[in-house]
């Protein structure tokens, strides 16, 4: 994943927001669930497919004190995870070029 690309939550996947601002993610097709903490939330609710992942990380420094500098990091291994676990996807970037050999 570039930080330049632009991931996206999959609509299909319910976010429980739990106590404490923590929330679990629930995919249905796969009857998969992940527990996330309220900056994971934070994240979650950024995954519009506007945002790239430079944006995102800008964005959580800006909203939470104390945010230490391997956040950047750390946000790109949490999305790195969700797309491995079929959470998050990215919108495919399609060419109208067509080429006649």
């Amino acid at each position: 994943m570039s930080r330049t690309d632009r991931p996206i939550a999959d609509p299909g996947v319910v976010l429980r927001e739990e106590f404490d601002d923590w929330a679990i993610l629930f995919n249905p097709d796969t009857a998969a669930a992940l527990g996330i903490n309220p900056v994971g939330v934070s994240v979650w609710k950024r995954l519009d497919g506007r945002k790239n992942i430079t944006e995102i990380v800008t964005e959580i420094k800006s909203g939470f004190e104390g945010v230490p500098d391997s956040a950047g990091e750390e946000i790109g291994t949490f999305i790195d995870r969700l797309v491995e676990e079929g959470y998050v996807g990215y919108e495919l970037k399609v060419s109208n070029s067509v080429s006649c050999n």
